[in-house]
C-alpha cells in the first residue's frame, strides 16, 4: 500500500491511546495515533517518525502517526495497513492461485472474518493480525492482552469443524526479522490457543514487510517458532 502526504517529525509524548504530540517544522501539534496498542518500546520521546498531512480541515488532527525508527529499523504501526497488506498480497496470487471470490468483513455464524476466500476449489476464512513487537530480531504478537484474538482463533477453530480452511496471518510492519513467535509473556492463553488451533488444523502464516516512509509491502514469509 502506498501513502501520500508524508512527513518526517519527531515524537514528543502520547497523553492517551489516541493523541500524540509532535515537532514539525519546529511547532508542537496535535497527532493521530493509528494504533490503540501500548507500542511503548516504539513511541519514545525524540524517536524519528513518519506522519501522513490531511487536507480535511473538518478533521480534529492535522497530522496521523504513521511509521517510526527503532534504532535503524523503519516500523509501520498504522493498524488499518495489514489488511490492506494482504489483500495486496492475495490478489497477487499470495496464497492462492485461483481466487473465484473474494469478501472482506464476512459474518460466519456469531464471528466477522477479515477475508472470506474461494479459491482452489476450497472455502476459507482468513483472520488478519498486524505485528509491531519486535524484541532482539524475534516478532511477538500481542503487546497486550488480547481476548479478542483469542476469541478469533477458537472462532476460526469452528470453521474447521465445519468444512472450511481456516488461515491466521500475522503482517509483521517492518523487515529482516529472524522468525515469529506468540508473545508468551504478555497473553500465555493467546499463544496457547493458538498452538491449539493448529493442532485442531487452523494454517498460521507470517509474512514480513517492506517498509519505507511512503509504502508498506508484503515480501516474504518468515519462519514461526510456537
Amino acid at each position: 500500500m502506498i501513502y501520500d502526504n508524508i512527513r518526517k517529525a519527531k515524537f514528543i509524548d502520547r497523553p492517551n491511546r489516541f493523541i500524540a504530540n509532535i515537532e514539525i517544522d519546529g511547532k508542537i501539534e496535535k497527532c493521530h495515533v493509528k494504533n490503540t496498542g501500548r507500542c511503548k518500546e516504539l513511541l519514545v520521546k525524540g524517536a524519528e517518525i513518519y506522519v501522513q498531512e490531511s487536507n480535511n480541515k473538518n478533521r480534529k488532527t492535522k497530522y496521523s502517526l504513521i511509521s517510526v525508527y527503532k534504532g535503524e529499523r523503519l516500523i509501520n504501526i498504522d493498524s488499518q495497513a495489514p489488511n490492506k497488506v494482504f489483500q495486496e498480497y492475495l490478489l497477487n496470487g499470495g496464497l492462492f492461485q485461483n481466487i473465484t471470490a473474494l469478501e472482506t468483513e464476512s459474518k460466519y455464524n456469531n464471528s466477522r472474518f477479515d477475508f472470506y476466500v474461494e479459491a482452489d476449489g476450497k472455502k476459507n476464512f482468513v483472520e488478519v493480525k498486524g505485528v509491531t513487537l519486535e524484541e532482539n530480531g524475534v516478532a511477538m504478537f500481542p503487546d497486550a492482552p488480547t481476548e479478542r484474538g483469542v476469541k478469533h482463533l477458537k472462532e476460526l477453530g469452528e470453521c474447521i469443524d465445519e468444512g472450511y480452511e481456516a488461515y491466521v496471518c500475522f503482517i509483521i510492519q517492518m523487515k529482516d526479522v529472524l522468525y515469529f513467535t506468540p508473545n508468551y509473556k504478555t497473553h500465555r492463553i493467546f499463544g496457547e490457543t493458538l498452538k491449539s488451533m493448529v493442532k485442531k488444523g487452523v494454517y498460521v502464516l507470517a509474512l514480513d514487510c517492506e517498509v519505507t516512509k511512503e509504502s508498506l509491502i508484503a515480501r516474504n514469509r518468515v519462519g514461526i517458532v510456537l
